[in-house]
């Protein structure tokens, strides 16, 4: 049995490495997209253009201007003399946000009561919007303390913990790793058993001496290998070029990874004995992979989505990996509240893969 299961391990080896386009999936799509989403993915905005209608033309309303000229988000902050020119900025998306100041800027600076700006920001990119609204009232914030007479009574110290300088490169890393392996994981075993369908060498295999868990364990074991290698090697990249810290234990999250790569492989050959083309196999995987990203909290936190959302997550293997990798490498998470995400994940594991196991017997018999 042994040796049976061997040899077809070692024969989808060569025939993952002998396909050019398994080979490039394996080996340089998931560093070349790391490299480049680690700068892309990001949730801070920069280079923002504003524009400024200006009813004051005074000394206080410059300053103002030049606060926001002089701060590292915006590219560029253009004085506009119309409402229509605003109304046009931002409809044709030359600029993301308008700052509008009254006429009245300066009494109500000298009198002491209260003088009102308008931020107004482009609310077709929610996310973008609410960023840059936060940029622009924490710079008018800034502004009017150094109007102020006198030392504010209450001074706020923020600190962040596990991410000092809020680099959203640490996030981002640890998303694109979990999510490229599994893409990985998912395209070699749902193209594993399909493609001996369609080269028609899949009824060989059957009458061949190995049993279905053996075929199973011989298509799983490559992936697995390949994807979980893989995962390691962006991490060294991660380490080693973007600055990444690994504050925690590199055993248990290769542990973790393990474990949530078998779960995916599960789903993999699941739809892989499902299919009878490769062609069908990878739309398999993209019908599984857009609701497991979705639902992962990569996007927007699990807590945050409908009731009946949350307890679908309880199904997604990512959900839980991505709760252990950044709670892992980037904090040090304790052992026990990593068992609390590595139990379902386990569970999770164990049913994937008895389904695609049931699945793959019932289409042989």
């Amino acid at each position: 049995m042994t040796t049976r299961l061997l040899t077809l391990i070692i024969k989808e080896f060569k025939a993952i490495w002998k396909d050019p386009r398994s080979r490039f999936i394996v080996t340089v799509m998931p560093l070349l997209q790391l490299i480049v989403f680690a700068n892309a993915v990001t949730m801070e905005v920069k280079n923002i253009d504003m524009v400024v209608l200006d009813n004051s033309r005074s000394y206080y309303s410059r300053e103002l201007i030049s606060h926001f000229a002089n701060s590292p988000w915006f590219n560029s902050v253009a004085v506009i003399d119309t409402p229509q020119q605003l109304r046009e900025s931002i409809d044709t998306q030359k600029a993301s946000v308008a700052l509008e100041i009254p006429g009245d800027f300066v009494p109500a600076i000298k009198n002491k009561t209260g003088a009102a700006v308008q931020i107004i920001t482009d609310g077709r990119q929610t996310n973008s919007a609410s960023i840059i609204g936060n940029y622009a009232t924490q710079i008018i914030q800034g502004y009017t303390k150094e109007l102020a007479s006198s030392t504010p009574p209450l001074e706020i110290v923020t600190r962040n913990w596990f991410n000092i300088n809020l680099d959203y490169k640490y996030y981002s890393l640890v998303s694109l790793m979990a999510m490229l392996s599994m893409v990985i994981v998912l395209l070699l075993t749902s193209l594993s058993i399909a493609r001996e369908k369609e080269v028609g060498t899949f009824d060989q295999l059957i009458v061949s001496p190995l049993s279905s868990a053996e075929i199973l364990i011989g298509k799983a074991v490559p992936a697995q290998l390949l994807a979980w290698t893989l995962t390691l090697l962006m991490l060294s990249i991660s380490v080693q070029f973007f600055d990444f810290p690994l504050n925690g234990s590199l055993l248990l999250f290769l542990a973790a990874d393990f474990i949530a790569l078998l779960a995916l492989v599960g789903v993999g050959l699941f739809i892989s004995s499902l299919c009878k083309t490769q062609q069908q196999a990878i739309l398999g995987v993209f019908t599984f992979q857009m609701p497991a990203v979705l639902l992962s909290g990569f996007i927007s936190p699990v807590d945050s989505m409908p009731v009946a959302l949350q307890y679908l997550t309880y199904l997604n293997p990512l959900r839980f990996f991505l709760a252990i990798a950044k709670g892992v490498l980037l904090k040090d998470m304790e052992l026990q509240y990593v068992a609390l995400n590595l139990l379902p994940l386990t569970l999770i594991a164990i049913l994937t893969l008895s389904i695609a196991g049931w699945t793959f017997k019932s289409r042989l018999e």
